[in-house]
């Protein structure tokens, strides 16, 4: 049987035998190297085994969230699944290894302290790299856990919604109107879909899941559907206040939608994208970034900073669905 990493070096113990002498050179060399490979990476691990316990750390983290992605559960735990307790517990242990770089007090520091500093420096990065890895169990493991962040986001959705219904008398008398007429309904909307998410989680079932993934995708199309209609008022200072207005129910919508969209299959995605005719990419010059992530950091008590790159990634994330 051959030993190889490709057809252009499959080798068996036959060839091995009737190598000419360069052959017999090469084949030496490539072993010998192969073991002094081996053997510095062994010596590398037991010389820095905090670096080495968070590079595999990662490592677990990353193929649990691939494993979550392609629909790999490795059977349940408790109300989540295998692969997921996996992740979760590697992001915890990665965040117990990170640390602080070391403060010298003395001007003068010593070479290991430095490298010492470096060292936990650079597991701090790692690890925020780790948690920042757009894993689908980061936004909700399950139905359960999905519908009550729904329950969890009335709050702002409310406050949201109010907002908008007071926005129409800070505009010019010819713009009101437009306002109110791109805007209607929110209220009633966004109380099916807070009354639906509590359904799900006094009696979770599929036909309760449909009916919010169909809501929310309705619901999202109007509320971009408003953005747009509130970019073409002409007063500047009406559409600043429209458009600001909306922006914050846009976020929220969108942190909901996201929030479904982790826990449907791709089939369900999938239908829930050609639904969406209004694609983001048609109402995205008139988002405010810098706001969608302040109202995701203030919900989620989190870092701006953070919360700025979970924006991000869930656009990106949601273009490539199809929406």
């Amino acid at each position: 049987m051959g030993v190889g990493f490709s057809p252009r070096f499959n080798l068996t113990l036959g060839d091995a035998a009737k190598a000419t002498p360069f052959q017999s050179r090469s084949i030496h060399h490539s072993v010998e190297f192969l073991y002094r490979f081996l053997e510095n990476r062994s010596s590398n691990i037991w010389n820095h085994p905090r670096t080495s316990a968070a590079g595999l750390l990662i490592a677990a983290t990353t193929v649990a969230g691939v494993l979550s992605q392609q629909g790999v559960s490795l059977g349940h735990a408790g109300s989540g699944t295998v692969v997921t307790l996996i992740g979760a517990l590697a992001t915890a242990l990665l965040g117990l290894l990170a640390q602080d770089p070391v403060q010298a007090q003395d001007p003068v520091q010593s070479q290991s302290s430095r490298s010492s500093a470096n060292a936990s420096a650079r597991l701090g990065a790692w690890a925020l790299i780790a948690l920042l890895l757009p894993l689908p169990f980061a936004a909700g493991c399950s139905g359960i856990s999905v519908a009550q962040d729904i329950v969890n986001w009335t709050p702002a959705l409310q406050s949201a919604v109010a907002t908008v219904d007071s926005t129409a008398a800070l505009l010019a008398p010819a713009d009101a109107p437009l306002f109110t007429a791109a805007t209607i309904g929110f209220d009633i909307a966004s109380n099916l879909l807070v009354t639906q998410a509590k359904a799900y989680l006094a009696n979770p079932s599929a036909g309760v899941l449909g009916q919010i993934q169909t809501q929310i995708v309705t619901f999202q199309q109007q509320v971009n559907a408003s953005l747009l209609q509130a970019a073409r008022i002409v007063n500047p200072a009406s559409q600043k206040h429209a458009l600001a207005a909306i922006q914050e129910l846009v976020t929220v919508v969108s942190a909901i939608f996201a929030l479904v969209q982790s826990i449907s299959s791709k089939a369900v995605v999938a239908q829930m994208a050609t639904e969406s005719h209004i694609k983001l990419a048609a109402f995205e010059p008139y988002l405010d970034h810098v706001q969608a992530a302040e109202i995701v950091a203030a919900h989620y008590g989190e870092p701006l900073g953070v919360a700025r790159i979970q924006v991000e990634r869930t656009e990106k994330s949601q273009v490539l669905e199809g929406f």
